[in-house]
């Protein structure tokens, strides 16, 4: 069996079983390919390269068995395999952290966010970092900005720990244990936070996928916004003068707008739609 068929196989097994995407693929193929590719060895952008490949049998039994794992224990294949990519951009995962697949990342590196921040952009504040993956994008992206990268758990703190040092940004990428803003008295010039944001009904629905990631990094409350409420109501506090909060509120829009309707919100285009990821100036 070639290595094309091997994924085509391992694909049609797991759209069989029914299993759930969206931590880093949103379909069959694409899954299969990548847990293919990394049980081989292969690098995960070398599946045309590698297409042809002849896999002998103990190579496919062992790509059997991890899909058979994939599908019978739910998990995301990031907890498998140990890895995400964001952006193109690797990451250390495991079950302390959610599977790093941020939307604010999209207009963070494709340049959207420049023309509204400050013109000599010092601090970045990532609240909430979970693995660490927007701090390590910021810092990547503005290569004089240092990052405060803060979050109430010490588990995913560690994580991010792995992810500072995988990536030799120790220097410039300083992690803090708190709850939201208390955790960095300070003012930035941008805040970036992807909150806990998911409304108990819609918790209550989650595939098996999403409920095995940490409850603490996904409930939001009734609406989605216990998080986001005392935040908003802060945060022009640590905030400077030109400074930016960017917020991604997943599919909480009504629940947002019924709140703050009378906020003054430029909403980012991203991949997934315009009203999932915010922007708000510090005058604002």
């Amino acid at each position: 069996m070639t290595v094309i068929e091997l994924v085509q196989h391992m694909s049609e097994r797991l759209e069989e079983a029914g299993v759930a995407y969206g931590h880093g693929t949103t379909n069959a193929f694409d899954e299969a390919a990548w847990l293919v590719l990394w049980k081989l060895g292969i690098p995960l952008d070398a599946l045309d390269e590698a297409a042809d490949r002849s896999v002998d049998a103990p190579d496919e039994a062992a790509v059997q068995a991890l899909v058979q794992e994939r599908i019978t224990s739910r998990r995301p294949a990031a907890y498998l395999t140990g890895e995400a990519w964001l952006q193109g951009v690797p990451f250390t995962v495991d079950e302390r952290v959610i599977v790093p697949r941020s939307l604010i990342a999209e207009p963070l590196m494709d340049g959207t966010l420049d023309a509204w921040l400050p013109t000599r952009l010092r601090t970045v504040l990532d609240l909430c970092t979970g693995n660490g993956s927007l701090a390590i994008l910021a810092a990547l992206a503005w290569p004089d900005v240092v990052v405060t990268a803060t979050d109430v758990s010490a588990d995913a703190l560690a994580v991010a720990r792995l992810n500072v040092q995988r990536h030799g940004l120790e220097d410039r990428i300083t992690l803090v244990q708190g709850d939201g803003l208390s955790a960095a008295p300070a003012r930035f010039d941008l805040i970036l936070c992807n909150p806990p944001y998911v409304n108990n009904r819609s918790m209550s629905a989650l595939p098996p996928e999403y409920r095995a990631e940490p409850t603490l990094a996904l409930a939001g409350g009734d609406d989605g916004l216990a998080f986001i409420r005392p935040l908003l109501a802060r945060v022009h506090r640590h905030l400077t003068d030109e400074g930016v909060l960017v917020l991604e509120i997943g599919n909480e829009r009504a629940h947002f707008d019924a709140a703050f309707a009378r906020l003054p919100a430029v909403w980012l285009p991203t991949s997934a739609g315009d009203d999932q990821v915010l922007l708000i100036q510090a005058e604002r």
